[in-house]
């Protein structure tokens, strides 16, 4: 079933605020990762945006978010607040001294379940959480968002054959297909394409969509029967929004100058 436009138009909105605040804040704290946060910005917002469950609560039966690509914590950060679930105050400390907002998220802060930062872990705590709930009997899903790089680490796939023989239907992971790490593309590094086939092989569902078309998100992310556990390869662009970032394999790490900011801020307002 197709999503309710007026639900579209909220989640849209949304993303162009969490957009907005990676920029802000990342220029604020001089801190990198931008490229990384841009990409991930509408499956943040489909997700925050009332797709999951209690998100963000301590209720025993709220959804679950596992941010395996650690790295883009920003636009976490910035989803949480623009959900209503963290205060314009919090998101204004990130990676400023004696904070819980650094670049990676703890588990200190409130509404973030794991931290995480080492590639290749998050899948395998997702996967902890699925089994344990169903063992519950509690109707919660468990979403895990990694890059595409960090299927390079085996133990993403050790995870993937536990996750496919536990039938773990309720869980979901999210591929932030941007083809892009810190030392190049990633079919240069280690080519793993066709990646749906390759989910496929472990036996998982596997979906392919554009990451940044958030309709298109919110009806493949949309609860389902029982069956296999589901993966969604989402093609995103490193850096999306900001013009002389897009797809730029050093806007992995940079961090802005005032000028760059300002330009991205305008290419934000004329868009």
């Amino acid at each position: 079933m197709a999503p309710d436009p007026v639900i579209i138009e909220r989640v849209n909105g949304l993303a162009s605020k969490i957009r907005r605040s990676v920029l802000e804040r990342s220029r604020a704290a001089n801190v990198g990762h931008i490229g990384s946060s841009l990409s991930v910005v509408e499956i943040m917002a489909t997700l925050w945006g009332g797709l999951m469950r209690e998100a963000g609560t301590n209720r025993p039966d709220r959804d679950r978010f596992v941010l395996c690509k650690g790295h883009a914590a920003l636009a976490l950060y910035a989803a949480m607040h623009h959900g209503g679930i963290m205060s314009a105050e919090t998101l204004a400390t990130y990676c400023a001294d004696g904070t819980h907002l650094g670049v990676h998220p703890e588990a200190c802060l409130e509404g973030i379940d794991v931290a995480t930062g080492s590639l290749g872990q998050g899948l395998s705590v997702a996967c902890g959480l699925a089994h344990g709930l169903r063992l519950r009997r509690s109707p919660a899903r468990v979403f895990a968002l990694l890059s595409d790089a960090e299927c390079n680490e085996g133990q993403v796939w050790e995870a993937a054959q536990f996750a496919a023989h536990h039938g773990l239907s309720h869980l979901t992971a999210i591929i932030d297909l941007n083809g892009s790490q810190a030392l190049g593309p990633t079919r240069e590094v280690l080519n793993l394409g066709p990646m749906a086939a390759r989910w496929e092989a472990f036996g998982w569902e596997a979906v392919e969509v554009d990451g940044h078309d958030t309709a298109g998100l919110a009806e493949i992310l949309a609860p389902r029967g029982v069956g296999k556990p589901r993966v969604v390869v989402a093609r995103t662009v490193l850096g999306k929004g900001v013009k002389y970032m897009e797809g730029q394999v050093a806007w992995h790490y940079l961090s802005m100058t005032a000028a760059q900011f300002d330009e991205a801020i305008s290419g934000l307002e004329a868009a």
